[in-house]
């Protein structure tokens, strides 16, 4: 019976392991737009062993599936800067410092926003803990390898770290107004992180104390301080809720008094206010394309936000944080054309090399170049019309999603009778702690806006 199991658990471990396996595809004739090098009509590209290795034309291979993207776009797969995919719950809402969570944990493999992220040509994206707290748990870079078993397979191995911190409202309501201890105030917030950041350098200088000689016994160790100390280290870079300019200008000054340098804003609705402060210090900013007014706290943007950062030098991404919106990121990269006059590539970025760079993994992904790994979106009509439809997505040379081979399980028939919640519901309507909540009233504030 025991070698029975044995070899079960063999051929099943066999079988996700050729899953996992980097493809070989040659893509043919399609309008190739690399992001770093222009954009080159009649072109081919050649994916070997899950990496790009040529880009020209009238390239050929032998036994390598062949996909002919004539007349269609082939592009850099999306990256999704701020999603909650792949995650059941996302806030562990028990303390307003949670340092030492970490999503990976619980990832979801079988998720079927993995899929559908897919059908909107999304290869990437960042699974992020929730903003119910200033600073939160570590959050993971996944690729969206769909239809794998294993929750390693979905990991982006080699991906930096990351952390999501949150400002304002959120984590004042949960701690200040739920559970009656700090922070209850915007200037709580400020002493929130500094004490944690306090926490890490004690810890920090003890464990070089101890390896000096100057201490007989190393400190206990502690994953929370552990994790505040590599933040100060720079080995994590910090992915922070916010929407406040004041609030955004106030974190900046902290992070300076404690030399940390890696940093990019999420939402960043008021960004624009302080788009060459965030420009000098490096920062980068994650942006919804035009959502604002769903709390009174996000009641001032403008749908120029992202074209103002950019323009300003500040590294801008469009995200989504939300399974739906995300298989739509192509046609929120486009309005910042309309809103701010961003040309093709600039606007393309906003989805593709931008987004990687604030992940720090922007020499492998985010642009079509030789030794680069082999995520490609291809779409019928250009991928910032309006007439755009995603049609294959790549990941590491691998189809995981093929329009014309789309089973019809995957879909869902409407009703148009039928009432269903929106996003907007299932997010106010969540219980505690089971959504990030970050969109909390808007549905409210929609219904009776009238």
């Amino acid at each position: 019976m025991k070698n029975i199991i044995t070899i079960i658990l063999s051929t099943l471990f066999s079988l996700s392991v050729c899953a996992q396996q980097e493809g070989d595809i040659l893509i043919k004739n399609g309008t190739v737009i690399t992001i770093t090098d222009g954009v080159k009509e009649q072109t081919d590209v050649l994916i070997r062993n899950g990496k790009i290795e040529e880009i020209g034309e009238n390239l050929s291979a032998s036994n390598v599936k062949t996909i002919d993207a004539e007349g269609m776009f082939v592009m850099p797969g999306i990256i999704d800067a701020h999603s909650h995919i792949a995650l059941d719950v996302v806030n562990e809402a028990t303390n307003p410092v949670t340092a030492e969570v970490f999503v990976g944990d619980g990832l979801d493999p079988y998720d079927v926003s993995i899929y559908r992220a897919l059908a909107g040509g999304v290869t990437i994206s960042h699974a992020m803990h929730g903003s119910a707290n200033a600073i939160g748990g570590q959050c993971e870079t996944i690729k969206h390898r769909y239809g794998e078993v294993d929750p390693e397979a979905i990991r982006m191995d080699g991906a930096p770290r990351t952390i999501k911190f949150a400002l304002g409202e959120n984590p004042m309501r949960v701690h200040g107004e739920g559970n009656g201890i700090a922070p209850a105030t915007r200037m709580g917030m400020e002493q929130i992180f500094r004490n944690a950041f306090e926490e890490g350098k004690a810890y920090m200088k003890a464990q070089k104390d101890y390896a000096a000689g100057k201490a007989d016994f190393p400190p206990l160790y502690n994953t929370r301080s552990e994790v505040m100390a590599d933040i100060l280290k720079g080995d994590i870079i910090i992915h922070c809720h916010s929407y406040r300019a004041d609030e955004i200008y106030m974190l900046l000054k902290v992070l300076e008094d404690y030399g940390v340098k890696r940093i990019c804003f999420q939402h960043v609705n008021e960004g624009f206010k302080v788009a060459p402060e965030l420009a000098a210090y490096g920062a980068h900013a994650s942006v919804f394309s035009d959502w604002w007014a769903y709390k009174f706290e996000v009641y001032y943007s403008t749908a120029y936000n992202a074209a103002i950062l950019a323009e300003n030098g500040v590294v801008t991404s469009i995200n989504s944080d939300s399974g739906e919106l995300i298989r739509h990121l192509y046609h929120e990269a486009a309005k910042t054309q309309r809103y701010g006059g961003l040309s093709d590539n600039e606007a393309l970025k906003l989805i593709t090399l931008n987004p990687a760079i604030q992940l720090g993994i922007e020499d492998r992904v985010g642009s079509i170049e030789k030794g680069k790994e082999g995520d490609i979106a291809i779409f019928k009509n250009h991928p910032l019309s309006i007439y755009a439809i995603p049609q294959i997505t790549i990941v590491d040379g691998i189809v995981r999603f093929d329009i014309n081979e789309d089973n019809y399980d995957m879909r869902l028939d409407i009703d148009p009778d039928e009432k269903i919640p929106t996003f907007y519901e299932t997010e106010t309507h969540s219980h505690h702690g089971e959504g990030d909540r970050c969109m909390q009233d808007v549905y409210e504030f929609l219904n009776h806006k009238h």
